[in-house]
């Protein structure tokens, strides 16, 4: 099932791959197991040409010779064909662990453009700050970006048959799904029967994410703090928590700046951002105190360590996750657009949600059952601010259900 499910991007991608002639490199990036491999893999099998695919991330590769090899082989599979207006696809996967990678690619590139081959490329990666460090660096101008977020609760219930709950506790990464809920035996050590499951995030993705995507290729001064921030952020998803607060529940927490950056460096690894405060004034804004957001419940739920029947019977828990679901349904739908995901709050009043575009103003509560301490702000803000579109999400207003399934890009 998983295999056969085309994606968006997917679609995206073969569409730009068949166009009748070479525009610009396709950058295919996101984070890990949400199927950037799976959606090259279907434009490979779309595209009219020959192909060669090469990933990065294995041992031993050490240079930029992998890339020139490979862009060889590519190169002389359009050679091979010979007929007027061949054309053939290079797929580099997990590039930005070439080190050089990005002058690399400019300098073969600009040798096909020169010499008219048509040579489609397509990168991918799941470091998406060293990648586009690396694109802004050295190939302005001969790129366009594609981003893979997590799978919806839309994909999820049409693949894999998820309600609701179940959706809530397994999130948006597909590969784990035959995992769950695994009749308990003798030989696994725990009785919870997502125990495999919760085991694969932890160490499998999770881990390999810090370790590998973060650690290992970008600086960090702190990683011991990186990590305890990415803790933190689970636990207190969907919560506004001041940087004070946050140097309060660590140690060694460094300043500020430091907490920013780490968040910033965890949210573009698909993993926790920190929303900002919506504020007339810009300065403001980068001032103020966080609003944590996991960008996909299943990484609250395999940190927390409760099980998926302790979670559906825990009001408030569960209520938390649904703002969790619907935050990072916002974050992930509108990645490649020009909105913004803020939250506001003035005294007791609070506002979930504001989501701006240009002059387009968007107020999102979420009524999930969860007992909230802060009154909604809508009338408030807009006391503050000025009239602006309202949406309310259950108790009354649109499904739960309904909105996770929407593109939230039409709410704009």
């Amino acid at each position: 099932m998983l295999n056969e499910l085309e994606r968006p991007v997917a679609r995206r991608l073969i569409a730009r791959l068949r166009e009748p002639r070479r525009h610009f490199i396709q950058i295919l990036l996101g984070p890990r197991q949400v199927g950037k491999t799976t959606a090259a893999r279907q434009a490979r099998t779309a595209f009219p040409g020959p192909s060669h695919f090469a990933s990065a991330d294995v041992p031993g590769m050490t240079d930029a010779s992998f890339i020139e090899q490979h862009w060889e082989v590519a190169r002389a599979h359009l050679a091979s064909g010979g007929a007027p207006g061949q054309t053939a696809l290079l797929l580099l996967d997990e590039v930005q662990k070439v080190p050089g990678w990005p002058e690399t690619v400019k300098r073969l590139w600009d040798e096909d453009t020169a010499a008219g081959r048509d040579l489609r490329v397509v990168l991918l990666g799941s470091s998406p700050l060293l990648l586009q460090a690396g694109l802004t660096e050295s190939l302005a101008g001969r790129f366009e970006l594609l981003r893979c977020t997590h799978w919806t609760f839309a994909e999820m219930a049409d693949a894999f048959g998820l309600d609701l709950d179940r959706y809530l506790f397994l999130g948006g990464y597909p590969g784990g799904v035959s995992l769950a809920a695994t009749p308990p035996s003798a030989y696994e050590p725990s009785d919870d029967p997502d125990h495999r499951w919760r085991r694969y995030l932890l160490d499998a993705l999770i881990e390999t994410t810090l370790s590998r995507d973060i650690l290992l290729m970008t600086r960090i001064d702190k990683p011991a703090l990186l990590r305890r921030v990415f803790a933190l952020g689970c636990e207190y998803s969907g919560q506004i928590l001041s940087y004070q607060k946050m140097q309060g529940q660590l140690q060694d927490a460094g300043n500020t700046t430091t907490l920013a950056h780490y968040l910033a460096i965890l949210g573009a690894a698909g993993l926790v951002a920190g929303l900002e405060k919506y504020a007339g004034e810009r300065v403001r804004q980068r001032a103020s105190s966080p609003k944590l957001q996991a960008l996909n419940t299943a990484l609250v739920t395999a940190m927390s360590g409760r099980t998926a029947d302790e979670i559906r019977t825990d009001r408030e828990y569960r209520g938390r996750l649904v703002e969790t679901a619907v935050g990072a349904h916002l974050v992930n739908g509108l990645a490649e657009t020009e909105a913004r995901v803020e939250y506001w709050r003035e005294g007791d009043a609070e506002v979930d949600f504001v989501v701006t575009r240009r002059d387009t103003r968007l107020l999102i509560e979420v009524k999930s059952g969860r007992l909230k301490r802060a009154p909604s702000g809508l009338a408030a803000f807009e006391s503050a601010h000025g009239p602006a579109r309202k949406l309310l999400i259950g108790g009354g207003g649109l499904e739960i259900e309904t909105f996770l399934r929407m593109d939230v890009r039409g709410l704009l």
